[in-house]
């Protein structure tokens, strides 16, 4: 069974957005489906990493077409305020800049559903003739950006050929969407174009089961979750530190600031000269100024390890030799349905979890059920701190580690078992 995955993101592009089809092309070929790959042959990738080319199955037929990136019109305003926009990386309302102000009002009201709106048309012309001629029976569309369910819809339409359509993240529901300063016009034209997707796809894919919930509400398709998930690395051996090492891994976005938990960990260093002389938070990954500025206002500068983007090999050794993991998900209803890749990831590393995020979030449902930490709402301040002190008391008595439980479903081959399943029953 031959498949045409349309994707923007695609190695050497960093982060977590190529992670989950890179992953999929990997055991495709395990369960019977040969997949061909469709890219954007010069985009422009807010992360860079190199390092994941090598984890592209020999062999496999990757598709690439030009692409037109606005962010490269924007960067004549500001190269810094493009850069940061396109990573996702928003101020609060009263740290916008003018600029940034500016460019969000184009991006959201003039590039809809997103700026890589102007691959649709040229891509469909292409890959219509390429289906037609390799007689592709199903092709998959993931986004963000969005506008690659558009290439899906069309492509449908003018060739009649079954549509897998992947949400990585949601739609109009996402949580910086309110700060795209949409139109009443604009924001009826995204509803409009998401409405249009859920209806004409013959399966839908989420990654979470709040947004399952969502889109089942908006449309008779099928709907089904599979979530991110680990694969097995071949790292060399890791030493845990010999701090007590509290490591958040991946982008600190303005949202994901939970004060009272930098209250939590400034306290304890104030209270426990034991705790202040082991403790350090190592930061991994993209952070907005917003987030920096709240940790160093808590009171700890000094406890501070940047590291910035690192590759992800690095990030994974990083993981595995840290004592706590931190996972931070903005406290806000629109981030219940997000279960980041990073969490099945840390679940293997065997390194207890500290999460926070809103109530009735999914990734508090995946750590129960794998026992892979303790989830906190973020004014659980007394709660937060029991834990801490419990979890620092298990690493001066060399005890600290991860009781996981049934972790083996969330690997990416069974996840590609999973997904195989839908594909030949769509």
């Amino acid at each position: 069974m031959k498949v045409l995955i349309i994707t923007y993101y695609w190695p050497p592009a960093g982060g977590p957005g190529v992670q989950r089809w890179l992953k999929f092309v990997k055991y495709f070929r395990d369960f019977g489906i040969e997949p061909v790959v469709y890219v954007p042959e010069n985009p422009t990738y807010p992360l860079e990493d190199s390092s994941l080319v090598a984890e592209i199955p020999k062999g496999i037929e990757i598709l690439k077409q030009p692409i037109f990136e606005p962010y490269r019109f924007a960067e004549i305003f500001s190269k810094k305020e493009s850069k940061t926009i396109s990573k996702g990386i928003i101020a609060g309302k009263e740290k916008q800049s003018f600029i940034q102000r500016f460019l969000l009002y184009i991006r959201g009201n003039f590039f809809i559903p997103d700026a890589r709106k102007f691959w649709v048309k040229p891509s469909v012309e292409y890959l219509k003739d390429f289906i037609i001629e390799n007689k592709i029976e199903t092709i998959i569309t993931t986004g963000p950006p969005h506008s690659v369910h558009l290439i899906g819809k069309e492509l449908k339409n003018q060739t009649g050929v079954k549509w897998l359509a992947d949400f990585r993240d949601p739609w109009t529901t996402i949580g910086y969407h309110d700060k795209l300063k949409l139109t009443k016009r604009s924001l009826q034209k995204h509803k409009r174009l998401e409405k249009e997707v859920l209806k004409e796809a013959d399966h839908i894919v989420v990654t979470s089961f709040t947004t399952q919930k969502e889109f089942q509400s908006l449309t008779d398709t099928s709907v089904s979750v599979v979530t991110n998930g680990f694969d097995k690395e071949s790292i060399p051996e890791t030493v845990l530190d010999t701090k007590f090492t509290v490591s958040h891994i991946g982008s600190l976005l303005q949202g994901r600031d939970p004060k009272l938990f930098w209250k939590v960990l400034y306290e304890l260093t104030q209270e426990n000269k034991t705790f202040a002389e082991a403790f350090q938070l190592q930061l991994v990954g993209a952070v907005s100024e917003d987030v920096l500025f709240s940790i160093k206002e808590a009171g700890l500068s000094d406890f501070i390890v940047f590291k910035g983007y690192v590759p992800h090999i690095e990030a994974i050794q990083i993981q595995r030799s840290s004592q706590i993991l931190l996972l931070i998900e903005i406290d806000s209803k629109e981030t219940k349905c997000i279960i980041p890749g990073k969490l099945f990831e840390y679940m293997v590393s065997k390194r207890p979890i500290i999460a926070l995020g809103p109530a009735d979030a999914d990734i508090s449902r995946i750590i129960k059920e794998t026992n892979s930490g303790v989830f906190f709402e973020y004014h659980e301040y007394e709660k937060i701190k029991t834990q801490m002190l419990q979890y620092f008391n298990h690493f001066q008595e060399q005890k600290l580690k991860s009781h996981v439980i049934g972790v083996e479903k969330y690997s990416r081959r069974n996840l590609t078992q999973v997904l195989t399943e839908i594909l030949k029953n769509t």
